[in-house]
């Protein structure tokens, strides 16, 4: 019985899907909310932990932290990225009077 080939046997492959967009408020509030209860269980803990590791508590505060500045920097980097491209994609005006040879139909710009 013959096997048939896949499309890696033949020397091609097939084309990568293209990347998924993540929700990034999501994404990232579920990240600090998991340092926040962290935090909670360490801070209930604390008396139970040595003294070398008491470092988890500043660990988990720091997880909070960034994530409560993640919720705050990304939702205005992504406005700041919209707005750019939007800029860029937008027909410049250079502020010139002048009209080029193709766009006067019927005139020459040779004498």
């Amino acid at each position: 019985m013959k096997r048939s080939r896949g499309p890696a046997e033949h020397g091609t492959r097939p084309a990568p899907p293209p990347p998924l967009e993540a929700n990034d408020r999501l994404v990232t509030g579920i990240v600090t909310a998991g340092w926040a209860v962290a935090l909670i269980v360490v801070v209930i803990v604390r008396d139970s932990l040595p003294a070398s590791d008491r470092w988890w508590t500043w660990t988990c505060v720091t997880g909070l932290v960034m994530g409560l500045f993640g919720l705050w920097y990304v939702p205005r980097l992504k406005r700041a990225r919209a707005s750019k491209a939007a800029r860029q994609s937008a027909p410049r005006d250079n502020g010139s009077n002048t009209v080029s040879s193709t766009e006067t139909p019927g005139r020459s710009t040779r004498s």
